[in-house]
């Protein structure tokens, strides 16, 4: 029994959550300048592919619209999201992989940069129980606009896996960790098995270089 570690974003599903659900926003009028909003989604979405992603930045231009809605309406757009963007890419071979670790006994955690509120309901349709992801901070029962903790970014994983993995009495040995990103080399590094999935270019040099396992999930 070991732990079985998955990105979520272009990994377990076929595309990026995030960056999706300003879409999905964009869509459903809730965006009033939508130009503007769509060239930032886009521009936040290239700097985190070239690596070069300043998260706080993107967690203030993410996180406002959060904000400006209670708990309940974002629930109701939340569920509407993952009819319309989320379902359609839901991967097979990504489940069928979840699936055989459970089989196996292994612990199943999914660590991503995109934030709780996205992400989780995405990680409980595939069966998992486990998220680390970057937390929108919650005030008087409302998002504020700001990251709470460490955010789940690059080394950041790692931070926030470490004292997830005391609390759990969880260990790195016999693990994996299954990634597209360049982002999450730090963690990929350090997991006994690391494979790369629909992996990106640098992180595929990278897993050539290394004799990583490279597979294709789309």
């Amino acid at each position: 029994m070991s732990l079985a570690i998955f990105d979520l974003d272009n990994t377990l599903i076929g595309g990026d959550s995030d960056h999706l659900w300003g879409e999905f926003l964009c869509d459903e009028g809730i965006i009033v300048d939508r130009q503007s909003f769509q060239k930032k989604n886009d521009y936040f979405y290239q700097q985190y592919e070239l690596g070069l992603l300043d998260i706080y930045a993107w967690a203030e231009f993410s996180f406002e619209i959060l904000a400006r809605h209670s708990m309940k309406e974002l629930g109701e757009l939340h569920h509407k999201f993952m009819i319309a963007k989320i379902e359609p890419i839901i991967l097979d071979k990504a489940q069928n992989c979840i699936d055989n670790h459970k089989k196996n006994g292994d612990t199943i955690l999914v660590i991503t940069a995109s934030n709780t509120f996205v992400t989780s309901p995405i990680v409980k349709r595939y069966g998992i129980d486990h998220l680390l992801a970057t937390e929108p901070e919650i005030k008087s029962g409302r998002y504020s606009g700001k990251i709470s903790g460490t955010p789940c970014f690059q080394s950041g994983k790692i931070d926030n896996l470490m004292p997830w993995m005391a609390k759990n009495n969880e260990t790195l040995e016999g693990s994996s960790f299954y990634s597209d990103s360049h982002n999450d080399l730090p963690l990929l590094e350090l997991v006994d098995h690391p494979v790369t999935i629909n992996a990106d270019k640098i992180l595929t040099l990278e897993a050539k270089k290394k004799g990583w396992l490279n597979l294709d999930w789309r």
